[in-house]
């Protein structure tokens, strides 16, 4: 699991893990039909984001599913509003980190 500072690295990094894992195709021929993400925020406070791009609607991954079919596509092609990604983002989905490397919904007493 790789987590990053901004939504906007988390999408890069996972617009190349995606070509990464789909050899010889370029990122102009990629078809996406799964936005995944998943928000975390840390022990000291800070917010990392983990992003999921996937070819087939459905398929499992570490993020929940956020955005399908034309809408995935234009985050994949950079055409996407961080904002209103962050916006769309479901508070009680965030996971709050306990102890090193463990997660849960609710944040520590």
């Amino acid at each position: 699991m790789t987590m990053y500072a901004t939504l906007e690295e988390a999408i890069d990094a996972a617009r190349e893990e995606f070509l990464a894992d789909h050899p010889g195709l370029e990122q102009d021929e990629a078809n996406v039909q799964q936005f995944n993400v998943q928000k975390y925020v840390l022990q000291d406070g800070d917010i990392m984001w983990q992003v999921e791009f996937f070819a087939d609607e459905g398929e499992d991954g570490e993020c929940l599913p956020m955005l399908s079919g034309e809408a995935a596509q234009s985050v994949f092609d950079g055409d996407y509003d961080e904002i209103e990604i962050r916006q769309e983002w479901q508070e009680e989905n965030t996971l709050h980190e306990w102890d090193e490397g463990e997660f849960q919904l609710e944040p520590p007493a």
